[in-house]
């Protein structure tokens, strides 16, 4: 569903509700009860059920009798209520793991106040509330631990449904999904005719899987559909949170920020505007050469072009309230996403990836924003070498995979750990072109003349000494010894 929510459009939810015949599992009517432990284990019931049954969302209604499911109003009032000094909504996100969407519309239905508290459904585990996990059997709550065949049931829906194929926004006509996604973006980046007749267009969306049949004749917009082509990201509640943002700092430190700016579009018809728009930020290098001078970004963007792909492609969307990252500071550049990397950051280089997304990272590929599986780290570290700059660094934190791209420094500016995680990188780099690392490459990675390659000889050494490389032959002099990494 989309984020703005009109009145007509809550009330045509209200009147589908009333139209059930009786309370189904992912439904729940109420009059005037708001016992904030009660309503919490419905918000792990109902979320549960929701996915369970294949919903997009799930629903609790204050103000209609669950018998009849006659108006009858209510005097529950969500925004106001409090558990001790914390707000009741504040309170009961903060007691669901994981943390779900969950949002309390109030409305005035023939005079009479009604409560609509709509429900994401469960994604990849199931919801929590005070640690324990609620289900509906029928219309009652019940302990999901007492139920292990709907527990079951429940991990394999999980299992089998990627976050692409979950369903960003239900039951759409056709001018919405229109009005909502960049179609002529999605024919262009493929280099496709854009077709004549409004058909066209959706049997073109719905063979890639960006939008699938509803009900009635209406449309569903998929989670890969608006990711890649919302008009704005923020149309989609779920997905409002996961625009790229882009952030100057003024200096090396995050104390002064100079600009920030959140993206709006999908990541594939953002993606150039995007890169364009980090390129303009990036402060210059001057290199002279044969008498001339010249200005050249700060960091290569090919470089650049890979790695926001990669956090783009490669982020866990399950991971709420945060969203791809590129922070950019006088000597660096952090590129951050959420979720930690399914491979070791120390193998990043020769590792066939694995994607958490690879609808995404298909799509991605086939309009060239990315490199061909396996290529793209490589093509980093290339660039890097190319220009001489300090080697990249991949780490994690507790949630986050980070990239950092450094500036451009002379090699007696840089440390020892500088300077082994380059002579590592760069022995990961031969290997995985099938050659090896030797003191004469090592100095052309340097620009160390080779009158002094006792400067590389000391490099090598100091990686050898911190395991990061081993030597391939012993029996030959320094100069002509062949390093590979550590893992070979």
């Amino acid at each position: 569903m989309t984020v703005d929510r009109s009145n007509e459009y809550l009330l045509s939810i209200i009147q589908e509700l009333r139209k059930l015949p009786v309370e189904t599992e992912w439904v729940e009517f109420k009059h005037n009860n708001d016992n904030p432990e009660e309503i919490g284990e419905y918000l792990s019931a109902l979320a549960n059920s929701a996915a369970l049954m294949g919903k997009v969302n799930a629903y609790m209604v204050w103000g209609v009798d669950n018998l009849t499911h006659d108006l009858i109003g209510t005097s529950i009032r969500p925004a106001l209520c409090k558990v001790g000094n914390e707000e009741l909504e504040s309170w009961l996100l903060r007691q669901l793991t994981p943390k779900i969407n969950f949002h309390f519309h109030e409305l005035t239905v023939d005079g009479l106040l009604v409560v609509l508290m709509e429900i994401g459904a469960a994604f990849r585990h199931p919801v929590q509330f005070k640690s324990t996990e609620y289900i509906r059997i029928g219309s009652y709550k019940k302990k999901l631990k007492d139920y292990p065949e709907k527990e079951r049931e429940l991990w394999r829906v999980f299992d089998k449904t990627p976050f692409e194929r979950e369903i960003a926004a239900d039951n759409m006509n056709s001018d919405d999904v229109l009005k909502l996604l960049d179609y002529p973006s999605y024919f262009d980046l493929l280099h496709l005719p854009l077709p004549s007749s409004r058909n066209g267009i959706l049997e073109g969306l719905q063979g890639d899987e960006m939008i699938a049949p509803g009900k009635n004749g209406k449309w569903n917009i998929t989670n890969l559909g608006a990711v890649l082509l919302a008009k704005k990201l923020s149309d989609f509640r779920n997905l409002k949170r996961k625009a790229v943002r882009v952030i100057l700092y003024k200096g090396e430190t995050r104390v002064e920020t100079i600009r920030e700016q959140e993206g709006m579009k999908g990541y594939a018809s953002g993606f150039e505007g995007l890169i364009g728009f980090v390129a303009n930020l990036l402060p210059s290098n001057e290199v002279i050469g044969q008498a001339l001078r010249r200005k050249v970004p700060m960091f290569p963007e090919l470089a650049i072009r890979e790695l926001v792909a990669n956090a783009i492609i490669h982020q866990d969307f399950h991971i709420s309230g945060t969203a791809p990252m590129v922070e950019i500071f006088s000597n660096r550049m952090e590129i951050i996403n959420p979720g930690l990397p399914l491979v070791k950051t120390d193998r990043f280089l020769d590792s066939p990836p694995k994607s958490r997304n690879e609808a995404i990272a298909s799509f991605m590929r086939r309009i060239g924003v990315c490199e061909e599986r396996g290529s793209g780290i490589d093509k980093v570290v290339f660039q890097t070498e190319f220009y001489q700059l300090p080697a990249p660094i991949f780490e994690t934190t507790e949630e986050h995979t980070r990239a950092i791209l450094f500036a451009y420094r002379e090699l007696k500016d840089m440390d020892k750990t500088d300077r082994a995680r380059a002579c590592y990188l760069h022995a990961c780099l031969r290997y995985v072109q099938h050659d090896y690392m030797t003191n004469t490459t090592l100095r052309g990675r340097f620009g160390i003349e080779d009158k002094n390659s006792a400067t590389a000889s000391r490099i090598i050494k100091d990686t050898l000494k911190a395991k990061l490389i081993r030597c391939y032959d012993d029996s030959v002099g320094n100069k002509a010894k062949k390093y590979l990494p550590w893992w070979v």
